[in-house]
């Protein structure tokens, strides 16, 4: 079993800048997908950008060039650093960690972003 936990959601200003962080723990394969999904009330969940423990990156395009994904393998930690934000970024933001050899996906349970005009 794969434990995730979100922090460093919070309330920004338009314009402003926040750093998610998912500490991944428990049962790892060294091969994963690691990213982030956000859920705004009403809609369905969505992606935001993905890295693979290899480093390549996936990202939607109504965040590209505003929103970064990293990942630190020695701490099982991935990251996503959100620049510009607008209104329209307030979600719940989800972390999830794709086990690509026994094909499992784990999530974490949120952390919220609200952007105010």
């Amino acid at each position: 079993q794969v434990q995730l936990v979100e922090s460093g959601g919070g309330l920004v200003q338009a314009g402003g800048s926040l750093k998610l962080s998912c500490a991944a723990s428990g049962n790892i394969f060294s091969i994963n997908v690691m990213g982030w999904y956000r859920q705004a009330p009403g809609k369905q969940r969505e992606l935001v950008a993905t890295v693979t423990s290899g480093g390549s990156t996936n990202a939607a395009d109504s965040v590209k060039g505003r929103f970064t994904i990293s990942r630190d393998n020695t701490k099982n930690t991935v990251y996503l650093q959100l620049n510009s934000l607008k209104p329209e970024d307030t979600a719940t933001y989800y972390c999830r960690m794709t086990d690509v050899v026994r094909n499992i996906n784990y999530w974490g349970r949120g952390t919220q972003v609200t952007v105010n005009s």
